[in-house]
This record gives structure tokens, sequence and C-alpha cells, in this order.
């Protein structure tokens, strides 16, 4: 059933799968930061409604950092198929990847100029675009801040979720398992490349998580998330390391890691976790290969944002700063996870405007 009005209501459960999804992808578990756009604001559960659809057909620019990869041909898959629910435009926009800042500048300020009435950005750079966002904001054109987060205060609106929850909530899956007072396990922990924000974040919230539990980390291993150099880490510390119970770490580490352990007939003793979710990670927790990991449900993020969007242009009560619950996938509620929510469809190709 469609709803003309936008719904916040505190759950009173906790979360173990993302919703099927019917006609509607809505209502659907999330939270909602106060104050908004806070580094430290608090998160409250609430149930996302979206608008049935547009007043008119209003123009909106989506720029994303690139297109090359599954995670961000999900976030494209989300906010394409709101703009055709609810019957807007939407051109997107691919900068070609994490060094061409001045390229996503630029596409942005060329889609402005051919009309675009609000912009939906997945940043390159946390601080490189405020200026930019400060002059659209000047013109009245609303900017949401999508996946990867800005740092200006001019912002319209956020729909993203944190590294830093992701990588606690995979820590909390393991201290469940394995509370104070049970027998000790050893993980091998490797949160990507040193010194980047997300994987600061991620590392955090994990190693916060674990603290007091029966669960040992061994020094995390920093390293590129390339299919190799993730690889080595881990042959590294399995090599250093026999009595190594998991392995946890980036989407790459655990793909990496399953063939290794095959190979080594290690797949019944070594269990393997992510800490976010990619088309591999869950066609390995689908075949047993990998344990769990959390999803953020890039796919909805997208879709908010559209639908946040549209509000600012009607003038219709929004929530500023937003994005889905996230939860801990396993072969346990995998059943009852709606792929479409949390994942591209396989057979997705990128699409760069609705019309």
């Amino acid at each position: 059933m469609k709803h003309a009005r936008l719904t916040l209501a505190l759950l009173g459960s906790t979360l173990i799968a993302a919703p099927a999804l019917a006609d509607d992808w809505f209502p659907y578990p999330a939270q909602e930061i106060t104050p908004a756009f806070a580094a430290d604001g608090t998160p409250s559960d609430v149930t996302y409604e979206a608008l049935p659809g547009a007043e008119k057909a209003w123009n909106i620019c989506v720029s994303f950092p690139h297109l090359k990869d599954a995670y961000w041909l999900g976030v494209d898959y989300g906010v394409t198929e709101e703009a055709k629910r609810l019957g807007v435009k939407l051109n997107v926009l691919d900068a070609g990847g994490y060094t061409e800042l001045p390229s996503q500048i630029s596409q942005i300020e060329d889609c402005v100029a051919g009309g675009a009435e609000a912009v939906v950005i997945g940043a390159i750079s946390y601080d490189g675009l405020n200026s930019l966002v400060r002059d659209l904001a000047a013109k009245n054109i609303p900017v949401i801040d999508v996946i990867n987060g800005m740092s200006s205060p001019d912002l319209a609106a956020k729909s993203l979720v944190s590294f830093w929850t992701m990588g606690n909530e995979t820590g909390k899956y393991l201290a469940a398992k394995h509370p104070a007072g049970s027998e000790e396990v050893t993980v091998g922990w490797f949160p990507g490349p040193a010194g980047a924000g997300w994987v600061e974040a991620a590392n955090t919230g994990f190693m916060e998580a674990v603290q007091g539990s029966a669960v040992k980390v061994l020094e995390p291993r920093y390293g590129d998330t390339g299919k190799e150099a993730q690889l080595k880490l881990v042959e590294d510390v399995l090599a250093a390391n026999p009595d190594v119970s998991y392995i946890a770490g980036t989407a790459v580490t655990a793909e990496a890691s399953t063939g290794l352990l095959r190979e080594r007939g290690l797949t019944d003793s070594v269990g393997v976790l992510a800490f976010y979710l990619t088309p591999g990670v869950y066609t390995g927790i689908e075949r047993g290969f990998i344990e769990a990991a959390p999803a953020d449900s890039m796919v909805i993020q997208g879709r908010i944002a559209v639908d946040q969007a549209v509000r600012i242009l009607e003038g219709k009560p929004y929530v500023k700063h937003v994005g889905p619950r996230i939860f801990v996938i396993t072969q346990e509620n995998l059943g009852e996870t709606s792929r479409d929510a949390v994942l591209p469809p396989e057979s997705f190709q990128p699409v760069f405007s609705v019309n």
C-alpha cells in the first residue's frame, strides 16, 4: 500500500534481515541521525516511507565517483529505479574514478547549467566539493549527500551509513558468538588501506565491539584492496598464526580467502567474515564459504536520496540525515533478505538517464 506521508516509527526489535520488496520498497527499517550532519550524532531507529509519486517531472542530477564495480552499480540501480517510480527525470554522471575530483565538479556544474533542479552526490572528496555545494545552495539547488559523506554545512540532506557501524556490527557478531568466559578465538583482521577514512572508521568500530569478549584480534594488517595484496596478507597471517579461527576484513579479503582456505583444507576450521557486502561476498555466504557480512543496502541509500530530493523540491517533510538500518547477513537469514534491496540485480547494466 502506498502512503502519502512520511512515517517515523520506533522499531522495537532487532532487525535480522531486509524486508522482501513488493511493488514498493518501503516501509524500510532505517536510522535517523540527530542532530543532522553531526559526527557524534545519535542514531534512532525509524521506519522510512517514500512518497507515492512526484507532483511533477523534476530534473535531478546524480554524480558518482565511478561505475566500475558492483557497489556503485547498486547505487545506480537504486537512484534510477526510484526516479522511474516517482516519475522524475534523472541524469547519472560518472566522474571516472577517485582521482577525478575536477571532473566531478565540472560535470555537476554542466548538469546544473543544463537545468538540474537538485543534485545527489556520491562525493570523491570529503571536503573538496564544499565550495560547489555552497554555490548550489545559494542558487536554491538542494544537494543530497549519498554513500560517501561530505563535510559541507550547506547540504540539504544525507542518505548514508557509517563504516564505523559496519565494522562494529561485524565485531558484535563475533563477540556474541564468543562472549567473555568462553574459549578464546584468534582473529586475523584486514581493514584495508592504511589512512583511508572509511578503513579507520571500520577498524575503530570493530575493535570497540570485540572489547571484553573472548575474541583476540591480531595486529591489523593494512593493505590495498587489490586481490593479490589481500591474499598475500592473509597468507602471511596464516603462516605466522596457525591457530587463527577467523579471517575478517574487507570484501576483497573475504573473497580472496575462500579459495586459499579451500586449497589448504581449512574451510572447516577458519571462518571468514567481511565488513561490507558485494555480490561475491553474497555468493560466498550463499555457498557457505563466508560466514557473515553486514549490509548497508546501497540500493536503498540511492532510493532514499532521490526521495529526499523530491520532498525538498516540493516543500514536503523529510528526514535530513538518514540511512538504511545495517544488518548482518548470514546463511540463516539469507532467504529472508531481498537481494534487490542490498545489491543490484545480477544482470543490471549501468543506466545513465531516466526521462
